[in-house]
């Protein structure tokens, strides 16, 4: 059998075990189960459905009570912690009167998930509707739990975005399959992050729903931010998750081919019993989220008044094909807004993006801002190779720091595995037996300093002890890359780095213009948010707001959060052709093997000639910062040689990380 026979069979296979499916009648037999299988009980017959009263419900009424068509009100908290932000979303959820529409990218089973789940099944069960639209690649694949949701309560219903073969769990032979029929269909992701309450209440921002996006990991987890929107402009956001519920790669649960069998085989089965890795933290965040004051305390005093609020999105039609003529017709709608608000800079652009990979487009506005006679700085929050959670993606970054630099001009914070000042309880991270802390004198205390405007709990220096107290619970797909034809788990995952602990790595999606126009979002300014997926994000123009953004932004650049990246000192010899050499070798597509790069990671040393943190361009600038090495704290080992291999030849995977 020749080479071109077998291969052509081998093909053959995979397509078509990705390809079997149910028929048109079994898909509708495998729904009639599930709908009959609802309940239709209502526990509560009051008119607002037995809703917890709640201080930040009552936020949204009054900004939708202080406005009118001409003036709309508008209030918006940041919630920069992750613990927090979680119990924001439990509150609201109980808050709910009439409906809760929930649309995210990942949608784990793990503690902080599966409370939410309990409380969007509680709600449905007190009268209100809800919706919960989640992307197939990184969401629910459990079978089981999918079917137990698909006919839990008649008002609960749950869609799953663009299923690839019409599944929710894919295998080897998907992966494989999918790259072999319709690679651009399989990465065209929901990556949008939205939480509607009421249509008068909104969350928007990087989070997932997963441990590690809520500081509930003791192995890694991330430093991420949302916002609350309380006013009129949350029925935009109202109106475009509608859109994706009615979009047609929108589907039923129990219309999936695997979920759908399940249901034909057995029914509709009872929903897994919840088994939590941490019962004490359950208990303590359910209490938070039930307790007035300590809403009130944490989102509602920490509101701000906000002048003008926009929500803008990608729609569904993103993902078409549309006529050669109108290739592009309606379909992008997020990354021209944020390109105008980049273009409109006048002083300063402060940029926090976990990936820093930039399209052509986007190389070509930075460098024309660059050309003014007076061009803004431009501040850039990235992570490390040993923070982040996508060492692919970061070599291309690693491969471009010449360019962003000098070409373009960037100031390059790169986060720190191991930050000092996070946004984080480090109590909650380590083991109490381990930590060697004192007691907390009050359960809702933090360690860390606090930016102003947003919610983060308690004040200080955030020291964080350093201490042996990480411990791997459980084995988590953190990337949103998420797994590719190569196999079924995921093929990126935070490097082995040199010291034990609970790390974080960056993940928030957020910008500051001029310090007057805010940011936060799921758009990760690179060629994938702008070419695969959909992406949403709120545009606040207020000042006020915007400077609450920015410190806390330039919290997470300070020296014990992050390392600069800065141009080498020049060797006394042979500096220039060191310099040329490097640059042609970067313009490679292939085979970019040259050692000695143009820039390298700094650690700020104080000291009584150094009393405060410079920048780059500052002429005592290496007086007071020592080189750390292109990849400090990563265990050097086969891993780190990827970033190398994928500096020398992933140039062409450019548009699709």
């Amino acid at each position: 059998m020749s080479f071109f026979v077998r291969l052509s069979l081998v093909l053959a296979l995979l397509l078509a075990g990705g390809c079997a499916s149910l028929s048109q009648q079994q898909r509708d037999q495998a729904q009639g189960i599930a709908v009959a299988a609802r309940s239709t009980e209502v526990n509560c017959d009051r008119a607002d459905r037995c809703a917890l009263d709640s201080p930040l419900r009552a936020l949204g009424g009054q900004a939708m009570a202080e406005s009118t068509a001409q003036a709309p009100r508008h209030y918006a908290t940041i919630l920069d912690e992750g613990e927090l932000s979680l119990v924001a979303r439990l509150n609201l959820i109980r808050s709910a009167t009439r409906s809760v529409d929930l649309q995210t990218y990942i949608f784990d089973t793990d503690d902080s998930a599966r409370m939410v789940i309990d409380e969007l099944l509680a709600a449905a069960a007190r009268g209100v509707k809800v919706r919960v639209l989640i992307d197939q690649l990184s969401a629910i694949s459990d079978v089981h739990m999918l079917s137990a949701l698909s006919g839990a309560h008649a008002n609960f219903e749950l869609r799953v975005y663009n299923p690839t073969f019409g599944k929710a769990k894919l295998n080897y032979l998907d992966y494989a399959g999918s790259v072999l029929c319709c690679f651009r269909r399989f990465n065209q992701r929901m990556h949008n992050k939205l939480l509607v309450i009421d249509d008068v209440l909104g969350v928007v921002g990087g989070r997932n729903y997963q441990d590690d996006y809520y500081d509930w990991d003791r192995e890694y987890n991330f430093r991420d931010r949302d916002v609350i929107v309380a006013g009129p402009e949350v029925r935009e956001m109202a109106a475009n998750f509608q859109a994706f519920w009615v979009a047609r790669r929108s589907v039923p649960a129990e219309r999936l081919n695997d979920v759908g069998k399940a249901l034909l085989r057995g029914g509709v089965p009872a929903l897994p019993e919840a088994s939590f890795l941490h019962p004490e933290r359950i208990e303590w965040v359910d209490e938070e989220a039930a307790d007035p004051d300590f809403i009130n305390q944490a989102f509602v005093a920490t509101a701000l008044p906000v002048q003008s609020v926009s929500y803008v999105a990608d729609l569904p039609r993103k993902h078409r094909r549309e006529r050669a003529e109108e290739p592009l017709a309606g379909q992008h709608l997020t990354e021209p807004r944020l390109d105008a608000l980049i273009a409109s800079a006048q002083s300063e652009v402060l940029l926090q993006t976990p990936y820093l990979v930039l399209s052509k487009p986007a190389q070509k506005l930075f460098k024309n801002l660059r050309k003014r006679d007076q061009p803004p700085r431009v501040v850039v929050s990235t992570n490390s190779l040993a923070a982040t959670d996508n060492p692919i993606v970061y070599a291309l970054s690693y491969k471009y720091k010449r360019r962003n630099l000098r070409e373009l001009g960037f100031n390059i914070y790169e986060y720190k595995p191991f930050p000092l000042d996070a946004p984080i309880d480090y109590r909650q991270l380590l083991p109490p037996a381990l930590d060697g802390l004192p007691p907390v004198p009050e359960r809702n205390r933090m360690i860390g300093g606090s930016a102003a405007g947003s919610n983060v709990r308690g004040s200080g220096s955030g020291r964080k002890p350093s201490v042996n107290g990480s411990e791997v619970e459980r084995d988590v797909l953190r990337t949103e890359t998420r797994p590719s034809f190569l196999g079924t788990r995921a093929v990126n995952r935070p490097l082995p780095v040199t010291r034990k602990g609970a790390r974080m790595g960056l993940h928030a999606k957020s910008m500051v213009v001029d310090r007057r126009i805010a940011v936060i979002g799921t758009h990760n300014f690179d060629p994938r948010s702008e070419n695969y997926n959909t992406e949403g994000a709120v545009i606040i123009d207020d000042p006020r707001f915007a400077e609450a953004l920015a410190q806390s932004i330039l919290r997470d650049v300070h020296p014990d959060n992050s390392w600069v990246v800065a141009p080498r000192q020049k060797p006394p010899v042979l500096s220039g052709l060191n310099y040329s050499i490097g640059k042609a070798s970067e313009a490679l597509p292939v085979l970019d093997f040259w050692p000695w790069r143009y820039a390298t990671d700094y650690e700020f040393k104080p000291g009584p000639d150094c009393p405060q943190p410079l920048r780059r361009q500052d002429p005592g600038f290496h007086a007071c910062y020592s080189a750390v090495g292109d990849f400090p704290e990563v265990d050097v080992g086969p891993k780190w040689l990827l970033v190398r291999m994928l500096t020398a030849f992933g140039a062409g995977l450019v548009p699709i990380l």
